[in-house]
Formats: C-alpha cells, structure tokens, sequence
C-alpha cells in the first residue's frame, strides 16, 4: 500500500498530477479542492495517497492532508460509492462542508452533486453519521456534534453559540470581522470560517480558504 509520497510536481493539471520521486515519476488523481492547494510546478510536496488495485487498472489518488485521505477511505467503504464518485464529491464539495450538510440531512443539496442519487444520499447520511466516532477519533474535524431531529430553533441556537465562540480575539474571530466588512451576513461568514479553520490557520489562509469554498460550495 501506498500511503504517502514526497517529491517534485512535474505537471500539474485539474483531479491530476505527475508527482516525481526518486526518479519515478506518479501519476496522482485528486479532487479539485487539492488542486487548488498545490504548489507551482517544479516545487515539492507531500502526497497522502490512496492506492486501488484491479485487473484493469491501478489507481493512485492524492490528498494534500491526512485528514481527507482518511475522509475518503471511509467515503468508499459506503455501498455505492466507489473512489471515482468519491474523489468527483470531494472535488465539488469539502469533507468539512458534507458534515455540515449531514448534520443538517440536506438530501437535496446532496442529489445536486454529480452521480449521487436519491438512495446513494440517503445512505451517505445514515452511514457517515454512523462513522462520526470512528473519524472523530482520528481528529477529523466536524462542524459539530452530529444530531438528528433538529428543529430550527436548535440550529439557531447552535449558529448563536458559535458566533460568541469565534468572535473572540482569534485568527477565526479577525476572519469574521474581515468577512462581514467584505458584505457577508454575520451567519454566512461564521459558517464560512468554520467549514474551512483549524488551529493552526492564520487569518489570512482562513479568509483565503473561506472564499475559495465559498465558491465550491452547494447551496439548496
């Protein structure tokens, strides 16, 4: 098993890249929301990977992060999911935006997203909510608790909860404020910068981020 290579980008194209190590040179297919993240051609990086053996064909997929390497291992454990309809998810939509629409049990955002149908998403949000503590365990981040029956109530008292969370002196709280003077509604630039913050983030690859998803992201 191939789980992770470091080398130079040789090219570099959308949901692929020609990744050399030691000489070999590895063609790697990605989701759009890595490719973005990638460095110019001739720089090097580090591939989490995925590889798929079969009769036909072997496959190597890449991510940027361990956290949707493993996303997307247990993305294809799902009856009906196979990598290509994974890694096609993945490209529209981040691992970060698809629990928040989980939680939500939004199957028509979901049947939006190419090849996903009315029982493919419907099983995507039953088995991925079954998957919350294995993926919580291996520190993926989640929006927040997984829940079901939600009322609207709930969800605004969630939304109010966060925003006096995050509107502290911190790189999410800047990011907020920053959001909100560039036209974003108070709640819009919260769900923003959650979908896409981490500990690590500065301000500004969080507001980068953010804009980026933004623009990816499935709306009902």
């Amino acid at each position: 098993m191939i789980g992770r290579l470091k080398g130079v980008i040789l090219e570099k194209q959308p949901k692929q890249i020609l990744l050399e190590t030691c000489g070999v040179g590895y063609e790697i297919l990605i989701p759009m929301s890595c490719f973005y993240a990638l460095p110019k051609e001739g720089e090097e990086v580090v591939i989490f990977t995925h590889f798929i053996a079969r009769q036909d064909s072997q496959l190597l997929f890449g991510f940027v992060d361990k956290q949707e390497q493993v996303f997307f291992r247990e993305l294809i454990k799902i009856n009906g999911i196979g990598p290509q309809l994974a890694l096609s998810i993945l490209s529209k939509i981040s691992m970060k935006q698809l629990f928040s629409i989980i939680v939500q049990q939004e199957i028509s955002t979901l049947i939006k997203l190419p090849g996903v149908g009315k029982k493919i998403a419907k099983r995507l949000i039953t088995e991925m909510k079954d998957k919350y503590q294995n993926l919580n365990n291996k520190n993926l981040f989640l929006p927040f608790p997984l829940e079901t029956n939600k009322t609207h109530s709930t969800s605004k008292q969630k939304i109010t909860a966060l925003s006096d969370k995050t509107l502290s002196v911190s790189p999410e709280g800047e990011a907020i404020s920053v959001l909100v003077a560039l036209g974003y509604k108070l709640q819009e630039a919260i769900q923003m910068v959650n979908r896409v913050s981490s500990i690590e983030d500065s301000c500004e690859s969080i507001i980068r981020n953010a804009l980026r998803n933004q623009h990816f992201y499935v709306k009902t």
